[in-house]
């Protein structure tokens, strides 16, 4: 199934210059969201892991889904104050300033076997975070996925943990 043509781009969105890939029409087509989850799922079974988490927020809808499917549990990296109870924070730097990612502090124990997911790998900055903060909680980040790479953009340089994505966009 051709995925490119369920993922709309949207033009100057957030700003002018921006080109911005929507998975809302791919999320619309069950047929081709269900392709989605499978073919992730399948090229995620191979790390063998504990628990998947998923990057605010759409994130969340690419890894809760595929932990349901493979039958795992699920958590949330999400922006600071976001989660109730005592976090684990990563503080990482951005183009212009800095930002704040948190997980709460008991979802990962020491050793265990995860997986990030968000929709989209792009410059590849809030994945390393997430990566940095589950390895400083003491997980064993054994792989990434996303739906959509900007291989252009060349974030997978960023990573050191295997990245898989289901469409790139070369330029």
């Amino acid at each position: 199934m051709d995925l490119k043509a369920h993922i709309r781009t949207v033009p100057d969105f957030p700003k002018p210059g921006i080109l911005f890939y929507d998975i809302s029409t791919l999320l619309m087509h069950p047929g081709a969201w269900r392709h989605t989850v499978e073919t992730l799922g399948t090229a995620m079974e191979p790390y063998k892991p504990d628990l998947l988490v998923g990057i605010e927020s759409r994130g969340f809808l690419t890894a809760a889904p595929l932990a349901l499917h493979l039958g795992l549990g699920f958590i949330m990296v999400r922006k600071k104050g976001k989660l109730p109870g005592t976090t684990a924070r990563h503080t990482y730097d951005l183009e212009y300033g800095s930002d704040t990612l948190e997980i709460q502090a008991d979802a990962i124990s020491p050793g265990q076997r995860v997986v990030v997911l968000d929709d989209l790998l792009a410059t590849g900055g809030t994945m390393c975070a997430t990566v940095d903060l589950l390895q400083k909680q003491g997980a064993n980040v054994c792989g990434v996925g996303c739906i959509i790479e900007l291989s252009f953009l060349e974030g997978r340089k960023r990573l050191d943990v295997p990245v898989t994505s289901l469409v790139a966009y070369d330029d």
